[in-house]
């Protein structure tokens, strides 16, 4: 192991094989971190989760230890939290934030400043770019796309009335569905296979497999090309 100055790792932390810290990085309490995984500076790992006292965020136990896959990257200034777990060769990017209950699958990338909410869970393959925001409770299966800026939401009531409460309910993205970047996407969503939101579209409804929505809100545009299937 390779370690810079000014780190801090809890009792209880397990660092694997090969693994370098950058400078400053803090490692809490019961993370695990697989072999050659790299840290960069001002990391943070397994940070507890904090509620504040309006929070729609119900009251939860205090989730487990975060767990790092092997070959995983982690970026300058990335915050991972507890109970976050990253499967091997994962690449998050420098100022991303994984909140609490998160899964990523291997070999996904979480680009520059990209924000998950908590509960989320992440496939493989897929590729988050710069500053998209991953609502609570929402899915993304294998081989999803999300260019820059793509805003994901989980409140159909913009956070008036204890209604809300019950309803709840972050995107799907089914497998291979890709979405263009500044589209916004409402609460409760199915994106179906291989679907794609245009940049710049205001999904409302559900999108149908394979193929392009545009627009706001947004409507069937025309099929995915053949030669974009996976």
């Amino acid at each position: 192991m390779t370690m810079g100055e000014h780190v801090v790792i809890e009792e209880g932390a397990v660092i694997g094989k090969n693994v370098s810290i950058g400078h400053h990085v803090i490692i809490y309490r019961d993370s695990v971190i697989g072999d050659n995984t790299v840290i960069c500076d001002h990391a943070v790992i397994g940070k507890p989760p904090m509620r504040g006292k309006r929070s729609a965020l119900p009251v939860q136990k205090r989730p487990p230890g975060t767990i790092i896959g092997n070959d995983v990257v982690i970026g300058t200034s990335a915050i991972i939290y507890r109970g976050a777990t990253l499967h091997d060769a994962v690449f998050v990017a420098d100022l991303a934030s994984i909140r609490e209950r998160v899964t990523i699958h291997g070999e996904t990338i979480i680009g520059r400043g990209v924000a998950i909410e908590n509960d989320c869970t992440i496939g493989k393959r897929c590729k988050i770019e710069t500053n998209a925001y991953i609502t609570a409770y929402s899915t993304l299966e294998d081989d999803v796309f999300i260019a820059p800026c793509v805003v994901t939401t989980n409140d159909n009531y913009l956070a008036r009335c204890e209604e809300r409460f019950s309803h709840f309910k972050g995107v799907t993205i089914k497998r291979g569905g890709r979405i263009g970047a500044n589209a916004t996407i409402l609460p409760g969503k199915v994106m179906e296979e291989e679907s794609v939101a245009a940049a710049g579209s205001l999904v409302t409804k559900d999108l149908g497999a394979r193929t392009i929505y545009a627009g706001h809100p947004a409507k069937p545009f025309r099929e995915v090309p053949s030669n974009q299937w996976l």
